[in-house]
């Protein structure tokens, strides 16, 4: 059963709509992501356009971060004065985002600026998940002198003015770490249709120092309000969000999110991981050879039939 995304400006089958809504918030629920690095480059597979996908993955990454947040709000795993910085953050982020996608648009490279920084941000990302997970799978997990190895990085955060403790994260830093990450995760969100999860999880644990546990929890909070002014601004500014499209998004993801939550107890993190480096290998890898390989309807461009 297929129906008419209006905005997007074509027909899906429902049920898969519905299951990609699903899937993202699994994702969400499980790794503390907003599942937006999966879902767009997904969309766009589908044929939706770029910045539609984008638009709208933003608004339903709304409901799938919600749910998740809730269940672990109600755990006590989120560090709402930390998630509060990074809100900061990433408002002004996005913001900043809409206004550069605004521009792309009028010069009309909006789609192709957006599926090149997929291809490098899930190839990098994609691939330090996996080998650092390896490297745990194998028993040889880094010993901290190894992740505090770069000197630099550790005086510059230190020299940082303005400390703060976050008694639930139990860090000690300068407030101005969380605010430029958030400020990082708002462009990205506005850009590619992400909630940064992606990036901010593992940044979180090994540059922030926060526990897995809390760094879950804190993750979606962020990601919740970020992606609500997003949604907002990239409605009224370039008109991109199909609410069709998003709500057939949300019925899936509201649902997979408290499965994802409830099935992230009993798994192993380190081996969930590495299954979600190749899922996001896997997706970058199709999105770059999108890229490489030379499309069929070139001779539309020369005027051939």
């Amino acid at each position: 059963m297929h129906v008419f995304l209006p905005i997007a400006g074509n027909s899906i089958n429902i049920f898969v709509l519905v299951g990609l809504g699903g899937l993202v918030g699994f994702l969400s629920g499980l790794f503390g992501v907003g599942g937006g690095f999966l879902m767009t480059p997904l969309l766009m597979m589908l044929g939706i356009p770029a910045t539609v996908a984008a638009a709208s993955d933003s608004n339903q990454i709304v409901a799938a971060s919600a749910s998740g947040c809730f269940a672990h709000f109600r755990e006590r795993t989120v560090d709402i004065r930390m998630g509060i910085f990074m809100l900061i953050g990433g408002v002004a982020g996005g913001t900043l985002g809409v206004q550069v996608i605004k521009i792309l648009r009028r010069l009309g490279e909006a789609d192709f600026v957006i599926t090149v920084v997929y291809v490098l941000m899930l190839g990098g990302v994609g691939s330090y998940m996996f080998f650092e997970s390896l490297t745990a799978l194998r028993g040889r997990r880094p010993s901290t002198a190894s992740v505090s190895r770069p000197s630099i990085y550790r005086r510059i955060v230190e020299s940082l003015p303005i400390k703060m403790t976050f008694s639930r994260s139990k860090v000690t830093i300068s407030v101005f770490m969380p605010l430029l990450l958030g400020l990082l995760v708002g462009v990205l969100a506005a850009i590619m249709g992400v909630g940064g999860g992606f990036i901010m999880v593992p940044v979180m644990i090994y540059l922030l120092r926060m526990p897995m546990h809390v760094v879950v929890g804190t993750s979606l909070f962020q990601i919740l309000f970020t992606c609500a002014n997003v949604t907002i601004l990239q409605s009224y500014i370039n008109h991109t969000v199909d609410f069709v499209l998003v709500l057939l998004l949300l019925i899936g993801s509201v649902i997979g999110a408290q499965i994802g939550v409830r099935l992230g107890r009993r798994l192993k993190a380190d081996q969930l991981k590495i299954l979600m480096a190749v899922l996001v290998l896997g997706v970058m890898l199709k999105m770059l050879l999108g890229l490489l390989i030379t499309p069929a309807i070139l001779l539309a461009y020369k005027g051939g039939h």
